[in-house]
């Protein structure tokens, strides 16, 4: 056989640890209190790559199926996923992403930081076992207001057994949680739900319910259990609908279809509709938002940082590829304009890994001893770091996945992948327009998170002109109250570019730091790589670029 040509010029393999090789990601580890998980942490990194991607590979091209039936004409409800899905599910729990903060009797000091950096690693690899992972993890706060239904539900979510098997609850090693809110006619106004609750025999916290309805959205309709928003003669109720009865029969819900998303491939969502469905309510009467924020808090936390994990697997494979791919005589990382791009991608992911970051030890600082500062921080920080880390993925991923040229348009690549996940964690949760407007009602109901927000800010004052100015002028306004709902989204961004700076300031690398004070707080930031003057490109390009294992 006669070839046409050689094949040269191409990069390697993609072939790192995602801990070893993250600069970034170590430095937050280390200054935010999870240093006690270094080991494990970089156990994961190694599989992560060299395993977990290639499963997520084919994972994604075999979409969950739904049988409705069986060949019998049995109602069975079930959703079969590739074998590979479950193996990467079973890998997540093993480790510790739902539970690792819950543990008992205690978690380890900086919990919530060593699960922040597995889920970052895991997400690079495979985003969609991460939804009900993060569900399972996020639902332990809301089922805790109710220990005398969930107790033996919560010993289950911290077994870090995966248990596929699809049989009732209290006769499996493991557990996991989904989340049914959405419906046809209000998504975010949730108070338009339509789904009805009745109690089996008496109304009350811990009791028995019926629910009768649907929902538009139901994600991994093949969990143990589901968190229901429904209306009780008090309103909104929260409930846990179990997919088996106590009398281990299959729960009278039923999945109408799933649905076909744009990404997201490997995991199932669903509609659903009950007819009678057993649940518990959590809670009280007429309190089902509240119960359910808590959920909602920890979930809108996972979006950030799936988000950000999505950004540093994005800049990972462009730095790869620039720094080994040759065009007009040097490599492409070694051409001034790419470096500009490059650069501002590095900065990008590293501000949103430090900002998610920063939030996971709040979280530690609340799990352990109950910090007010630390608590009222989260309170305005989580809508402002869900609004700006999610809206900024979309254009940083588009913009890594242009450094590969028609390459990184091929299927072939993981970058078609990672776009098509880059705009799900804006709208999972609450939109832009929701998480702005919780920004403005946690301002005006709880005027002491403005106060812990400020405070965060202020550490950083002192070292940079243009910062301080910036800071001055966003806190006058918030005291002039000239923010509205038209405004709101300007407000919101003010206040993560500010947070960001700010953390970069104090645990980043100096040139990282100037490049972001120069492009993001000197000036409005537009497309990437168009400030030339913004700082030593090479230097961030040369801290960011992942090293082979």
């Amino acid at each position: 056989m006669h070839l046409t040509h050689q094949v040269t010029n191409q990069p390697a393999e993609f072939d790192y640890n995602l801990y070893t090789s993250d600069h970034a990601l170590q430095n937050c580890v280390q200054v935010f209190g999870g240093q006690h998980s270094t080991d494990a942490l970089t156990a994961y990194g190694g599989k992560a790559m060299h395993n977990l991607m290639h499963m997520a590979a084919t994972a994604n091209t075999a979409k969950p199926e739904l049988r409705t039936h069986d060949r019998f004409g049995h109602r069975i409800n079930q959703v079969d996923f590739h074998p590979f899905y479950h193996s990467l599910m079973r890998d997540a729990i093993e480790a510790g992403m739902p539970s690792l903060p819950w543990a008992q009797p205690q978690p380890q000091p900086g919990a919530h930081v060593a699960r922040s950096a597995l889920v970052y690693m895991h997400n690079q690899a495979e985003a969609g076992t991460t939804c009900p992972t993060t569900m399972t993890f996020s639902a332990v706060p809301a089922l805790r207001h109710q220990p005398d239904v969930t107790a033996s539900w919560i010993d289950g979510i911290t077994s870090r057994q995966y248990d596929q098997r699809n049989v009732p609850w209290y006769e499996k090693k493991g557990l996991t949680i989904g989340m049914a809110m959405t419906e046809k006619q209000g998504g975010s106004d949730v108070r338009a739900n339509q789904s009805t609750a009745v109690p089996v025999a008496q109304a009350g916290a811990g009791e028995a319910y019926l629910l009768t309805g649907h929902k538009w959205f139901c994600s991994a309709p093949m969990s143990d259990g589901f968190l229901v928003l429904a209306q009780t003669d008090k309103g909104l109720g929260c409930f846990l609908m179990p997919r088996w009865t106590p009398e281990g029969e299959l729960n009278r819900f039923y999945i109408q279809r799933l649905k076909d998303k744009l990404g997201n491939w490997s995991n199932a969502s669903s509609e659903i509709e009950f007819s009678g469905a057993w649940s518990w309510l959590i809670g009280e009467e007429g309190r089902g938002i509240n119960t359910i924020l808590e959920m909602v808090a920890m979930t809108r936390f996972d979006c950030m940082l799936g988000s950000a994990s999505l950004m540093r697997q994005a800049v990972a494979q462009a730095l790869h590829h620039c720094s080994e791919r040759m065009s007009f005589g040097a490599s492409l990382s070694q051409h001034a304009a790419m470096q500009n791009v490059l650069a501002d991608l590095a900065v990008e992911s590293e501000a949103a890994l430090l900002q998610t970051m920063r939030l996971a030890h709040a979280l530690d600082a609340v799990n352990e001893s109950n910090d007010e500062h630390e608590q009222l921080l989260l309170r305005l920080a989580t809508p402002v770091g869900k609004f700006w880390i999610c809206k900024r993925t979309p254009d940083m991923v588009a913009e890594s996945l242009e450094c590969h040229g028609g390459g990184g348009y091929v299927e072939e690549s993981v970058m078609p992948r990672l776009f098509r996940e880059s705009p799900l964690n804006s709208i999972w949760e609450g939109c832009g327009n929701i998480q702005s407007l919780d920004v403005l009602r946690a301002i005006a109901k709880q005027p002491k998170v403005v106060d812990a927000y400020l405070q965060e800010l202020q550490t950083a004052t002192g070292s940079d002109k243009a910062y301080d100015s910036f800071v001055t002028r966003l806190k006058d306004d918030i005291t002039a109250s000239k923010f509205t709902e038209a405004s709101a989204r300007q407000l919101t961004s003010r206040l993560a570019r500010a947070l960001q700076a700010s953390l970069m300031i104090r645990y980043a690398g100096t040139a990282s730091a100037e490049f972001y004070l120069a492009t993001r707080i000197a000036t409005e930031h537009g497309i990437y790589g168009v400030h030339e003057d913004a700082g030593n490109a090479k230097q961030i390009i040369a801290s960011a670029m992942p090293q082979n294992s």
